[in-house]
């Protein structure tokens, strides 16, 4: 599916090319395109420095690293769009530079890291993550079904899903 949305996307870059070349005049657009794309490579290299500055000062005080690399990551991403040739990509990217997108899109990439990796390895990526207690019936540890006559190991009252983080 890459390559056919690689496809849609340059035929879609070329048509707004176009519409704009229409409206302000061809050189105009050229000159336009140009000095969005250098705007994004010195932004690229703005983004790339801040975040590995981000990255060792976090290492360095021990804290989780995971939330500046993912701002970071979410950044680049942005300034990359903007460094592309294209008006298209130029949009999506001053759109990810905008700071509430971009709290979003780094809460996304949380989220997707997170499954990826599993709990364990996300405490130790992005810190303790908040739980949700749910209140319900009293489960068997074994087959997580509600305590029956049987015997077998039952917890009634609070249960807590988790994993020991340290």
């Amino acid at each position: 599916m890459l390559p056919v949305g690689l496809l849609l996307l340059a035929v879609a870059e070329f048509a707004v090319f176009v519409a704009v070349a229409h409206v302000i005049g061809g050189g105009w657009a050229l000159l336009l395109l140009v000095a969005v794309s250098v705007v994004g490579a010195a932004w690229l290299r703005r983004e790339g420095v801040r975040g590995w500055r981000g990255f060792r000062a976090a290492a360095a005080e021990g804290r989780p690293p995971g939330e500046q690399v993912s701002r970071s990551l979410v950044g680049l991403f942005g300034a990359l769009l903007l460094a592309v040739p294209g008006f298209l990509t130029a949009i999506a990217g001053l759109v990810l530079l905008v700071p509430p997108v971009r709290t979003l899109v780094r809460r996304g990439v949380e989220r997707a890291a997170t499954r990826r990796v599993g709990a364990t390895m996300a405490g130790d990526l992005f810190g303790p993550r908040r739980v949700r207690v749910r209140r319900g019936e009293p489960v068997r540890v074994d087959t997580g079904e509600p305590p029956a006559a049987t015997p077998g190991p039952a917890i009634e009252g609070e249960v807590v899903d988790g994993e020991i983080v340290r």
